[in-house]
């Protein structure tokens, strides 16, 4: 099937934050094959304000994927994409979810064709019509691999484009400081985020610069925050977080879905690994930054088997302590205060 043959298009994308952050380019690329079909996007309920706005989509529709739980969950999702899903005509359905959720989704809409990747998971690749095998799948960057699986279907991939909304102020945000650092230090990801008392210090190491702490901590955090500091945990929704993002002069983050949104904002990123490989789901951006074992690296110098993803937790909290090291050469402190210098210079 030719892509400007398309009248009606399906993005079934449901999740996560920076999965769907990782889809956005292709997405885009297929528009741009495309241009005079109406595309959708399939996404759950608490992701959607991530793609409202987004100029090339004709429909965001809301998944309730909490509702849908189990396998009864299942049978209720079959008739919620019956009646959903299947009265749009959908020419062509693209599942770069690849799970056997998305997939069988995907196949209700009753489109005469689905594309998926041949890696799918849990068996999802025997719904699609089309299965595309990505080469070198385990050293490409995953908004590649989407890429890759929009170039299968006739789009020119080119270098990757986020079309991202502008985002809204916090409610009750009344004054922010000039061109702050961002630092977003928690992630659901096992042996990720950093202490209370690890932000704390890296706080103090960024003074006097002002710092927009953002994100969720898994516990109430207790004592203040030096005075640079703007205290906004737990009191931004995503919307907002976009709004932050943008203002920043420089964001660091933990490997974690606001990580890869800042870094579709803008090349002004620092990523902190503990034990993901920074290659693999790291910052796309080439001009991006990376910390991993004590050392700084820039995504365009970045090799894949540089850094390769371990599980050894211990080790990872070894290396973080170098990290914030006040003395050692390769401090989180120096190294972004060099990068905001920079920027002035500019």
């Amino acid at each position: 099937m030719n892509l400007s043959d398309c009248e009606r298009l399906l993005i079934v994308k449901p999740s996560s934050l920076g999965d769907i952050v990782h889809t956005l380019p292709a997405v885009g690329a297929i528009h741009r094959a495309a241009p005079r079909a109406k595309i959708d996007w399939l996404v759950n309920t608490e992701w959607r304000p991530l793609l409202e706005g987004v100029p090339y989509l004709d429909r965001v529709i809301a998944f309730p994927r909490r509702e849908l739980r189990g396998l009864a969950g299942l049978w209720r999702g079959r008739a919620w994409a019956t009646r959903e899903l299947r009265p749009a005509g959908y020419d062509l359905v693209v599942d770069f979810q690849g799970l056997f959720r998305s997939a069988y989704l995907a196949r209700r809409t009753g489109a005469p064709r689905i594309a998926g990747f041949q890696r799918s998971r849990e068996g999802a690749r025997y719904f699609y019509d089309l299965r595309v095998d990505v080469p070198d799948w385990d050293r490409r960057h995953a908004v590649d691999r989407n890429l890759a699986l929009a170039a299968a279907l006739g789009a020119e991939a080119g270098e990757p484009v986020y079309d991202l909304p502008d985002g809204l102020a916090p409610a009750g945000l009344t004054t922010l400081p000039d061109k702050p650092i961002v630092l977003h230090p928690f992630s659901r990801g096992q042996g990720k985020s950093l202490s209370i008392a690890e932000t704390r210090e890296l706080c103090v190491a960024l003074a006097p610069h002002p710092v927009l702490l953002a994100g969720i901590p898994d516990k109430p955090v207790t004592g203040g925050w030096p005075e640079h500091v703007v205290d906004l945990l737990g009191k931004t929704d995503l919307s907002g977080l976009i709004y932050l993002l943008r203002l920043a002069a420089w964001t660091i983050s933990v490997d974690s879905g606001p990580m890869h949104l800042a870094a579709g904002l803008s090349d002004r990123v620092l990523s902190l690994h503990t034990w993901s490989n920074p290659a693999m789901v790291g910052p796309r951006r080439p001009g991006a930054w990376v910390w991993r074992d004590g050392r700084f690296v820039s995504m365009a110098d970045l090799d894949p088997a540089e850094f390769p993803e371990r599980r050894d937790l211990a080790a990872s909290y070894a290396a973080r302590e170098r990290l914030l090291d006040p003395e050692a050469p390769a401090s989180i402190g120096a190294f972004v205060k060099n990068r905001l210098a920079a920027l002035s210079e500019a």
